[in-house]
């Protein structure tokens, strides 16, 4: 197999919507109310007073869609307080819903064996709720001050709490909300190598582990890598000579010198770099075949499975594919191999050997 490796990184998309602090709120809110519900249906914290809030945000969550399609100063200031009421309202569902927690904690403690799997797992699900919603109201009131929240902690969906907002510069979807994919193939278009991150991490420092793993597997080191301007560090490109790579075609950030230009201008490294265009499309291929368009899997372990799978079946079919352009290079079957031992004859078999003629 052909140990020419280019590399390249998208986003694959978490299944969530469009998500905005206000609606997150009004979610979470809605969530507790449910969770703690089933509690007391359960006859789990029956004397512990928990109110559903959930028509008052989400009157106020409709509230401002209504005074963003104005478009206006004043629109603004209005959409700040009505969001400053939700975040205050989703405080006091967590004050409640932490106390009912507790009193059923303790019902289930003072029950012992006889308490139901379902009590303890909707009491755990309920703290959860709590936590994720807190963190929420805390990205809320970083924004309202006026303050941009850390992309790399915030949270953009309830169900789904490792997805992460990821700038790719693209013109139709500046940002997009899930998850970052390596993915590196040969010159065959098989995947060798796949990695899945939470968040937005630089490219380069991803580049030097997946060629590592992808000489454990093969037991040598590739022959050439390349990958774009954002995997173009020295260091990187060092790190992977010294490794036994043969040829690293990366062009450089920035504007190169002179012993630079002599190197990206030579005959092998602009072939290299235009083979590594091929990178989008198999990315391409992936998204729209196998898919990497959206996770349906929670989770930075569940998007990583999915991506897996994927990667799995597009590697099956494209390796069925060659074997099928190149039969010679099948194994014979049992069939074929019992054949080959056998002499060759020209017509029915007579009883004589092959170099006795018959009498005249």
């Amino acid at each position: 197999m052909p140990l020419e490796v280019r590399a390249d990184t998208t986003v694959v998309p978490a299944n969530v919507s469009y998500p905005t602090d206000s609606g997150l709120l009004a979610k979470g809110v809605a969530k507790l109310a449910r969770t703690a519900a089933a509690l007391k249906a359960l006859g789990l914290g029956s004397r512990t007073k928990f109110r559903d809030r959930t028509r008052s945000v989400r009157r106020r969550a409709h509230s401002i869609g209504a005074w963003l399609r104005r478009r206006n100063d004043e629109a603004k200031e209005e959409v700040l307080k009505l969001t400053g009421e939700i975040a205050f309202i989703a405080e006091a569902s967590i004050a409640d819903a932490r106390v009912l927690a507790r009193n059923a904690r303790r019902s289930i403690a003072r029950a012992g064996a006889s308490s139901s799997r379902r009590a303890v797992a909707l009491v755990a699900e309920l703290e959860q709720n709590a936590a994720i919603l807190e963190q929420v109201i805390h990205q809320t009131r970083t924004r309202l001050s006026g303050e941009v929240p850390d992309g790399s902690r915030r949270i953009v969906s309830l169900h789904d709490t490792d997805a992460r907002p990821i700038a790719k510069g693209r013109l139709g979807k500046p940002v997009e909300f899930g998850y970052k994919a390596q993915v590196a193939d040969n010159s065959d278009g098989v995947v060798l190598d796949l990695a899945v991150f939470k968040g937005n991490p630089p490219d380069a420092p991803l580049l030097l582990p997946a060629i590592r793993r992808i000489r454990t597997r093969f037991g040598r080191a590739p022959k050439a890598v390349t990958a774009d301007r954002g995997y173009g560090e020295a260091a990187i490109e060092d790190e992977l000579l010294q490794g036994g790579v043969g040829t690293v075609a990366i062009p450089r950030k920035g504007r190169p010198g002179p012993k630079r230009q002599e190197v990206e201008r030579s005959r092998r490294f602009r072939t290299l770099v235009k083979w590594r265009t091929g990178c989008e499309g198999r990315i391409s291929h992936l998204k729209h075949s196998y898919g990497f368009d959206c996770t349906m899997l929670d989770g930075i372990v569940g998007a990583t499975t999915w991506c897996g799978y994927g990667v799995f079946a597009h590697n099956s079919a494209k390796i069925a594919a060659l074997i099928e352009e190149k039969p010679d290079a099948r194994p014979p079957t049992s069939r074929q191999k019992r054949q080959r031992g056998r002499p060759t004859t020209t017509g029915p078999p007579t009883g004589r050997s092959p170099t006795e003629r018959p009498a005249t």
